[in-house]
């Protein structure tokens, strides 16, 4: 597996407008785009740095991976997603390596993207998102 860059960093929060101001007022970022991912159960809050996204993660359901995660462990970084060509063939090559799939066929998540989720407990304690762009 070769990921390009960065594609973002996920962070969880409990309100995402208390922490939109705090990138905006603190850090000068703009934030470009809030959208809602249903079956996730998650909003989230974009900001662009160079080249990688900062994503903010507000849960919609305690019960959610978002809620669950800040109930257990508080707010703070929650993955990290390289950005990849041919999600279908990493996963494959992940799998192949002996890494443990949180999702073993890639699935919709913000910003059109095709996303999968490594789990932390193949990956040093570190949940990995691999994503691609949306093929045309």
């Amino acid at each position: 597996m070769k990921p390009s860059h960065i594609e973002h960093v996920g962070i969880a929060v409990s309100s995402l407008e208390s922490a939109i101001t705090l990138y905006e007022k603190v850090f000068g970022l703009k934030c470009y785009n809030i959208e809602e991912v249903p079956d996730q159960k998650v909003r989230t809050a974009f900001f662009m740095i160079g080249a990688t996204k900062i994503e903010l993660l507000e849960s919609t359901d305690p019960e959610g991976p978002i809620g669950k995660f800040i109930s257990s462990r508080g707010e703070g970084v929650h993955h990290i997603a390289l950005a990849v060509e041919n999600i279908e063939e990493m996963l494959k090559l992940a799998e192949e390596q002996g890494i443990r799939l949180i999702d073993k066929v890639p699935r919709k998540g913000a910003e059109g993207l095709d996303i999968a989720f490594l789990h932390p407990k193949s990956t040093s304690g570190v949940l990995f998102e691999i994503c691609e762009k949306e093929k045309k």
